[in-house]
């Protein structure tokens, strides 16, 4: 079969194929415990839209509670082995910019120092490339500090649930608007 022999031809799709779907996921309150954490809805992981808010969540904690934060980002994970450089990339993220993680709230953008709006909402997307690959689903989160979307990797387990398998969403925003020399 020749380079160009399929010119003129429908494009094959992969088998499963997402569309253009958003949803907002809210927290009608924030939790204050691992156990507060564990009992949310979202933290039955029973789809993509649950694990991907509550990753965000997960890494809020981090400025105030480290050990809480990576407990809880333990959770999310389930059986997959974190590495020692995953938590070193985590602490090195947190050490100029807190904020990263709360800019995928609704409300926190720059100009209020990424102060997310109540009710805490996250929206959480899917193209279609989400569930290219078998088992795994690339959902995309907004922010507030960024012009495009950022992504989660989940991977779906034996158990049904969807666990985090990679995040891409400690990468640079915007600086908050009161660290800003020129603003």
């Amino acid at each position: 079969m020749g380079l160009f022999d399929n010119i003129g031809k429908p494009a094959a799709q992969p088998a499963q194929q997402g569309g253009n779907r958003s949803v907002d996921v809210v927290f009608g309150k924030l939790p204050d415990t691992f156990e507060e954490f564990t009992s949310l809805p979202q933290a039955s992981l029973s789809t993509p839209y649950d694990t991907a808010p509550i990753t965000v969540l997960t890494l809020c904690f981090y400025p105030q509670n480290p050990a809480l934060s990576m407990k809880m980002f333990e959770f999310v994970s389930g059986p997959r082995t974190i590495n020692p450089a995953e938590y070193s990339f985590i602490k090195d993220r947190f050490r100029d910019a807190d904020y990263v993680p709360r800019s995928y709230f609704k409300g926190a953008v720059p100009g209020n120092d990424y102060k997310p709006s109540e009710p805490y909402t996250v929206t959480v997307s899917e193209n279609p490339y989400t569930y290219q690959n078998e088992g795994y689903a690339k959902m995309l989160l907004t922010s507030g500090g960024a012009d495009s979307p950022r992504f989660v990797n989940l991977r779906k387990a034996k158990d049904g649930k969807w666990y985090l398998w990679e995040q891409f969403i400690l990468v640079g925003i915007r600086a908050p608007e009161s660290s800003n020399p020129w603003a």
